[in-house]
């Protein structure tokens, strides 16, 4: 291991309203190691990275560079670059109507003052040294994205990077263009780059990084050597489950399929244009099975799929055993499927609208909207659900807005079940909401499975997947890679199913 520090970070503590997003943590990268920074969604990775490169103040803390015993205070993500710092983000940020030349030199220096061959001929010089398959006067558009992430990095190399930052470059690539883009990657390390790479893919970290730091809830883990921590550990402490802790759950019976009962969706090779691998699938009727992985395993985008919101490209789907074409989210409604959404904020409330419209509006789309309810029947059909599900607002007239995460989240429910579907797949239906309303959710989950409602439940905590679920598919790196029944499902084999690793004691 290299001994040259290019920056270490200690103490780092960063507030924001109501949130404690980050609190005294430690990060060392040191030249020509490939560190991954790995934690679950709101574990602080993000936090961190914009403290360290100018774009939030820190509240606490020290931050070094290059072994320097002087502190440095970075106000800005230019001052950051200044000092070495260099991020290349999963959204290609250069110009893609200029050509490769262009974007490497862009910003640096008056147009009038440059030599355009002296650019191609020393963007050519990088683009051969690095092994980018590209030309100098080619146009950044006509690349794949796998050379433009590598196009991106060149110019921050060149830019005399020390620490590259690499914010899940690899997301949109598939396996050929990553393994160009670690070819790149380890070149660098060579070079004696120190660079921190942040994926939810296990397998990448495992086949390219030489340290991990794992972070939770905003707190310091662990800093460790990739070659010490088996994947079931990494796991197990990025969602702080040790498997000798496994807490007890009631033998409640969820609504599992009963024999003689037909499945009520199907589908073979289902995959999506958002990168989920072909899979199999089905779900009987008054079931509750669950999709579980880490953040970024393929859970929403098979669910997605489903649902038809990302476009299908492949698969067979029967619905009661007949054959079935879903292409958009209202086929899927139209055979009486609901989908309540990752993101309430961006894909499920609609901000400005009431209560009451926000809980008609799936409704009124399966009716069509020349074909409006009249406010009576709206005024009915919100009153019912508001009652039942306990949503506290001061009137269905109350801008949805207004009202607390939970009670938005039992809004966007109360959508869903006006429409009486037969299968209802919810996807972190109790994230952000607080320990009563989750346990309201959990219940109300039960009944419908009790009263035939199929259910796919989707959480990023353990314990409500063994509460709610009989069935769990996990998923890593976008492929399903294990089925679970109700007699094996415990944290220790859920984990070590997502690791890939046989579990010693089930």
């Amino acid at each position: 291991m290299p001994n040259d520090i290019v920056l270490s970070m200690r103490n780092i503590s960063k507030t924001f309203p109501g949130v404690r997003a980050l609190h005294n943590v430690d990060f060392t990268l040191y030249a020509g190691e490939i560190h991954a920074l790995m934690g679950e969604n709101g574990a602080g990775k993000s936090t961190l990275i914009k403290v360290l490169t100018g774009v939030y103040p820190k509240d606490a803390g020290r931050i070094q560079i290059a072994g320097s015993s002087k502190d440095v205070n970075i106000k800005s993500p230019q001052e950051a670059q200044n000092l070495g710092i260099s991020t290349v983000y999963q959204e290609i940020t250069l110009c893609p109507n200029l050509t490769v030349a262009e974007n490497m030199f862009i910003g640096r220096g008056a147009y009038r003052l440059v030599n355009w061959r002296t650019m191609r001929e020393k963007t050519a010089e990088i683009l051969e040294k690095l092994n980018i398959p590209a030309r100098a006067t080619q146009q950044l558009a006509t690349c794949s994205l796998a050379v433009q992430q590598m196009v991106a990095i060149a110019r921050a190399v060149d830019m005399d990077c020390k620490a590259l930052i690499l914010d899940e470059p690899t997301s949109s690539l598939d396996e050929r263009e990553v393994e160009k883009l670690f070819a790149l990657m380890r070149e660098l390390k060579s070079r004696g780059v120190g660079i921190i790479f942040i994926t939810h893919f296990l397998e990448q970290v495992y086949e390219v990084c030489d340290r991990i730091t794992v972070l939770r809830n905003g707190e310091l883990i662990g800093a460790y050597d990739v070659k010490d921590l088996p994947r079931v550990q990494l796991i197990s402490k990025m969602m702080g489950k040790e498997l000798d802790d496994i807490s007890h759950i009631h033998n409640r019976r969820t609504a599992s399929a009963e024999p003689g009962r037909a499945p009520v969706f199907e589908a073979e090779g289902l995959a999506s244009a958002a990168g989920t691998r072909a899979f199999d699938f089905k779900i009987d009727q008054g079931e509750v099975n669950g999709f579980t992985g880490l953040l970024g395993s393929g859970r929403s985008e098979s669910v997605r799929a489903i649902f038809g919101a990302d476009p299908i490209t492949g698969g067979k789907i029967r619905i009661n055993g007949k054959p079935a074409k879903i292409a958009k989210p209202k086929d899927a409604m139209r055979h009486g499927i609901g989908y309540l959404p990752e993101d309430r904020k961006q894909d499920g409330i609609i901000d400005d609208l009431s209560v009451r419209e926000n809980i008609i509006l799936a409704l009124q789309v399966l009716r069509g909207f020349l074909r409006p309810f009249s406010r009576s029947e709206a005024e009915r059909f919100a009153e019912e659900y508001i009652n039942l599900l306990g949503i506290k607002t001061a009137s269905s007239d109350t801008p949805i807005k207004s009202l607390s995460g939970g009670n938005q989240q039992k809004a966007i429910l109360a959508r869903w079940l006006l429409t009486k579907p037969q299968y209802l797949i919810l996807d972190e239906p109790t994230r952000g909401i607080d320990v009563g309303t989750k346990v309201e959710i959990q219940k109300l989950v039960l009944k419908l499975a009790e009263d035939g409602v199929s259910v796919t439940f989707i959480s990023s905590e353990i314990e409500e997947m063994l509460r709610t679920c009989s069935r769990l598919i996990v998923m890593r790196d976008r492929k399903i890679v294990g089925e679970l029944m109700q007699d094996e499902m415990t944290q220790a084999k859920i984990m070590h199913t997502i690791a890939g690793e046989a579990a010693q004691n089930g």
